[in-house]
């Protein structure tokens, strides 16, 4: 069961999410708040993955919580459904959609599809709930992803993928955003020009008018036969990159005329292929035209959040072959990992790797006051921040939640240790082959 904050003093909302919630069983199980303190105890204890904010409500200071969510980058992994009120102020919504949303939703159209929305993110809680967990178990994660023709589905999509690899440090802000833009232009002209077989002619029309092209999606739903009508995205996260493909069940489109257009050439359609050719790598269709493929290269391990109270800290950068800490070492501080891939070594034999998904480095013997119990090395260049234990001790008693997130970070990393030892101890003897253990490594440059 799933605990879901949700941040409302509006019995109408309410009511819609007991009963929505109530569909899906043991799935997923709301908790109410109306005031700001006793959400933020929660979200900080409790590290929800999904929370529903009533911005229309004005008994309650959503965005205060939002503010407490932005300001502390631990916190950002739980995505957020943004209720609203269909006049809000325009930097109101600005501010929303700045932050983990997977959805935001006036009041009524709430209302009328939460039961929808839950249902797309239980179908796809893979990409959800997990938090890149799964790469540090597997090589590569594939999934299949089958979408409606309806408005909702474009933009949810869209965020759930963005939001995923972001939230797994495989992509940056900037990289995000380029994703996000080239889903959503992607997604849209598969269901607009493939399954509705909305014309170039009759779009501009609306489009002229005046008139929003969600309307007339949705209006081409009215018939059955495009309602049934399916888009399916399909991807494989990799280590270094991500590949997807969206294909409709449209009769395609002369995409070879698309390409041959000239950057600047006006007009209203096209536009959103260009961009996407532009923010992705290896953009194809199929001969037919109903089926896109394009992939994104990942960042090379470096982290999207770093602790407020890291933040003046001085960074350190490392070199290739360089050890951080010897085996055997006294302990009297930790480091924060910033960027970068180090190998730890016990006995001579490498047991293990640490990336930015772990947070730390060298944190159990710190914590137990022992002697370093492994030789790090940086495998490539790296960045670290070094952290006294005076100001890990203030780090906890000013933010005590982060003592219940970082023994979550233990936990998983000795779920997974097991299994990424067999894999690393593979690579180790490749790497004993071209004599790049500790034994022949560099000689020893203390950061």
């Amino acid at each position: 069961m799933r605990q879901i904050p949700v941040v409302s003093s509006d019995e109408g909302i309410n009511a819609i999410v007991r009963t929505e919630c109530a569909r899906f069983g043991s799935d997923f199980s709301p908790v109410f708040f109306r005031a700001v303190e006793p959400i933020l105890e929660f979200v900080k204890y409790e590290l929800p993955d999904l929370k529903i904010l009533n911005f229309s409500d004005r008994a309650i200071d959503c965005m205060q919580v939002l503010k407490e969510i932005q300001d502390d980058p631990w916190l950002h992994y739980g995505s957020i459904i943004a209720v609203h009120d269909d006049n809000a102020d325009k930097s109101v919504l600005d501010r929303i959609r700045d932050a983990n949303i997977v959805a935001v939703l006036p009041r009524r159209e709430f209302i009328k599809n939460l039961g929808r929305l839950l249902r797309v993110i239980r179908q796809n809680k893979q990409i959800l709930f997990q938090r890149g967990f799964q790469l540090h178990l597997l090589k590569s994660m594939s999934g299949e992803l089958i979408m409606d023709n309806d408005p909702l589905d474009i933009t949810t999509y869209a965020n759930l993928i963005t939001n995923y690899l972001y939230n797994a440090n495989l992509i940056g802000k900037e990289e995000k955003e380029r994703l996000h833009v080239t889903l959503l232009e992607l997604l849209i002209n598969a269901v607009e020009h493939g399954n509705c077989r909305i014309g170039f002619e009759e779009k501009t029309a609306w489009l002229e008018s005046g008139k929003d092209i969600m309307e007339l999606i949705r209006k081409k739903n009215v018939d059955p036969a495009i309602k049934a009508r399916k888009v399916k995205v399909e991807y494989t996260i990799a280590p270094d990159r991500s590949s997807f493909s969206i294909e409709d069940e449209g009769e395609g489109f002369n995409w070879r005329a698309q390409f041959a257009k000239k950057a600047d050439e006006p007009g209203l359609h096209g536009m959103g292929i260009g961009m996407a050719r532009h923010y992705v790598e290896n953009l194809t269709y199929s001969e037919r035209g109903n089926r896109v493929s394009f992939s994104i290269e990942h960042r090379k391990a470096e982290t999207n959040t770093m602790p407020r109270i890291f933040a003046q800290s001085e960074e350190i950068k490392v070199k290739d072959g360089q050890y951080v800490c010897q085996e055997g070492e006294e302990s009297d501080f930790l480091y924060y990992i910033v960027s970068g891939t180090f190998y730890v070594y016990s006995r001579g034999k490498l047991v293990s790797s640490l990336s930015p998904d772990d947070i730390f480095l060298g944190e159990m013997s710190f914590l137990l006051s022992n002697r370093r119990s492994a030789t790090v090395v940086a495998r490539g260049p790296a960045s670290l921040v070094k952290i006294s234990k005076q100001d890990f001790v203030n780090m906890i008693k000013e933010n005590p939640h982060y003592g219940i997130f970082l023994a979550r970070l233990l936990a998983q990393r000795l779920a997974r240790l097991n299994v990424r030892t067999v894999r690393l101890n593979a690579e180790y003897q490749k790497l004993k082959a071209e004599k790049a253990g500790p034994e022949s490594g560099p000689a020893l440059r203390k950061p």
